[in-house]
């Protein structure tokens, strides 16, 4: 019995372009930003000019569909593999335009040389060269004469041989009688299989991700809106990061610019905040989960295909509905009100800059709790409490950093059995119980990396609760944090370098402080024996040295902010490794009256 899961046939490249242009295999990258260089097109016909192979293209046929009336509809093949290849053959030689990473509409020309039987790419030089032909689409347009191409360009290069021309015109138009293996998957592989077929096959071993699958099955349903529905999910995270793009869609689109979907998204053009800049994967999370209450964009791309999931066919009714579904979960997400609400829960728990976010899952589910709880009536000053414990909770506890769809997944079906507030609440005193506070969160802080969720939390928390900077008199954290402050070792990196420490030694967390640059720079390599003692002075009229703080109890004040041992002022110094334990437990217990007062 035969374990095989695929077929492999040879076709010509002009049955499969031939194809794309029916419909017959969908290409749902085909209106998305085209990533290739020109050259890289440019390489591509040359390998076929030359009888190269160019690789393999992988298609998955979707599953059939049950039709309302009874009959079934065979689904289309989607090219899973190869878009990129199959729109640069479509561009080059059928003179299509395509979208670049900048999403300008372009065409992309490629020139040829009769003579020396070579490829370009268009330029300036090459148009004021008789030599060259300008477009190789022009040899392949509907009712173009070879004789006449020949001719013409004759005409042009009296010494070039006619014969040889032709002949080598000729070669460049049977590129298209080249064939290509088309791999096609049985329809009834589950997207792990498919996925790890793919990495096999592709020589490059990139990854498809779900997401990848389905923004596929999004862009070739053209029944029920998909093709609209994934441009816009494309152009809302284009427009987040470069709110300047919109006149481009204007221009260039103007089937999306009349659809219901550009109205709803025009606000971005405003927004220079990039607190939250989203990517279509964090958007078919956010939108699938709160909408579909799963957490596995798997059942997402059965859903799309109309997977039945309790008689396990697939059903036209399935289909549509999930699409309807899925539109009013994006729209639900580009809502204005929504997405700035999300920002603002964030901003007030202090997270006032995109430099303290650093997990994107962590504010996905975010958003997921405020659009559940929204649509669950839950009063907005109970949601926002509760949508920012959480989130500082789930960054504290790593709780999306490993599998992150398995504990969306986990997490929204408990909330579905129990309720929100509920299920929230009770996750939080498990997650948080005094014992991390006083013993395991200090000892989590053991930790050389700036970029840790504890360390991100720890400067919110000083953002929350209003903190000066390290030695400043008037300026804050948060002024800090938006105006690019400088990280400061309190015991200096070079004097601790002196002393034979490596750098995950000195770069402690528990060593760092937010300074103003100018103190930073003023206390350079300092011992803190000496310049806490200079510090010291300057509270009983001595010199100002740092900052401007004059007072003792002020000065206090100050250290207990950055949760600092006193007895530093005292001159009592302690051993480096003792004042990292001690600072640690003070660092773990602001963090936790922070998050009390969430």
């Amino acid at each position: 019995m035969s374990t095989q899961r695929y077929s492999v046939t040879p076709h010509p490249i002009e049955t499969l372009l031939t194809w794309v242009k029916s419909g017959e295999i969908a290409i749902p990258e085909i209106q998305r930003p085209f990533v290739w260089e020109a050259t890289k097109v440019r390489n591509l016909l040359d390998s076929l000019y030359q009888g190269y192979p160019v690789g393999y293209l992988i298609a998955w046929r979707n599953p059939s569909v049950r039709l309302k009336d009874g009959t079934t509809s065979s689904g289309k093949r989607i090219l899973i593999d190869g878009q990129q290849r199959v729109t640069a053959l479509m561009a080059s030689l059928l003179g299509q335009e395509v979208l670049t990473k900048d999403y300008d509409t372009v065409r992309i020309r490629i020139a040829f040389h009769p003579l020396e039987g070579r490829f370009e790419v268009f330029n300036s030089a090459i148009q004021k060269d008789a030599a060259w032909l300008p477009d190789v689409a022009e040899m392949f347009a509907p009712g173009a004469s070879p004789y006449r191409l020949i001719n013409e360009y004759v005409q042009r290069n009296s010494e070039a041989n006619v014969d040889k021309v032709a002949m080598t015109l000729e070669r460049v138009r049977k590129i298209i009688n080249n064939h290509v293996g088309v791999i096609e998957l049985v329809e009834d592989l589950d997207i792990e299989t498919v996925t790890e077929i793919f990495i096999r096959v592709n020589s490059a071993g990139s990854e498809l991700s779900q997401a990848d699958f389905a923004m596929s099955k999004i862009a070739a349903n053209d029944t029920y809106g998909g093709n609209m529905l994934r441009k816009a999910i494309d152009y809302f995270c284009h427009l987040a990061v470069a709110p300047e793009f919109l006149p481009s869609i204007e221009k260039n689109d103007k089937a999306f610019a009349a659809s219901e979907f550009l109205g709803k998204m025009r606000w971005l053009k405003d927004v220079n905040d990039d607190l939250y800049d989203p990517s279509y994967t964090d958007m078919l999370r956010v939108a699938f989960t709160s909408e579909f209450r799963r957490g596995k964009l798997q059942d997402l791309v059965a859903l799309l295909s109309g997977r039945n999931f309790e008689t396990k066919q697939y059903e036209e009714a399935v289909a549509e509905e999930s699409f309807a579904r899925l539109k009013s979960g994006i729209l639900n997400f580009i809502n204005k009100t929504h997405f700035d609400r999300l920002t603002m829960i964030l901003r007030s728990a202090g997270f006032v800059t995109s430099r303290l976010i650093r997990s994107q899952n962590a504010v996905n589910f975010a958003y997921i709790l405020y659009l559940r709880g929204r649509a669950d009536g839950l009063p907005a000053a109970d949601l926002e409490r509760l949508v920012r414990r959480w989130y500082v909770m789930s960054l504290l506890r790593g709780r999306y950093s490993g599998s992150p769809e398995s504990t969306f997944d986990y997490d929204i079906r408990q909330i579905d059995a129990r309720g929100l507030a509920a299920y929230c609440d009770a996750v939080i005193d498990a997650e948080l119980p005094e014992s991390f506070w006083a013993a395991l969160l200090p000892q989590e802080m053991d930790t050389s990396s700036s970029t840790s969720p504890y360390f991100v939390v720890y400067q919110a928390a000083q953002t929350k609760l209003g903190d000066k900077g390290f030695l400043s008199r008037d300026i804050t954290v948060r002024d800090l944090l938006l105006n690019h402050s400088d990280v400061h070792h309190v015991y200096p990196r070079n004097h601790l370098k002196k002393q034979g420490l490596t750098r995950g030694r000195y770069n402690q967390i528990a060593n760092f402080v937010l300074a103003q640059s100018e103190i930073n720079i003023a206390i350079g390599d300092k011992p803190p024996m000496a310049y806490f003692a200079e510090l010291a002075a300057q509270c009983q009229g001595g010199a100002k040295k740092y900052g401007g703080i004059t007072d003792p109890e002020e000065m206090r004040a100050n250290l207990h902010m950055s949760c600092l041992p006193e007895c530093l002022l005292d001159g009592e110094i302690p051993d480096y490794d003792d004042f990292l334990v001690q600072r640690r437990k003070l660092m773990a217990r602001k963090i936790q009256t922070y998050f009390e007062g969430l």
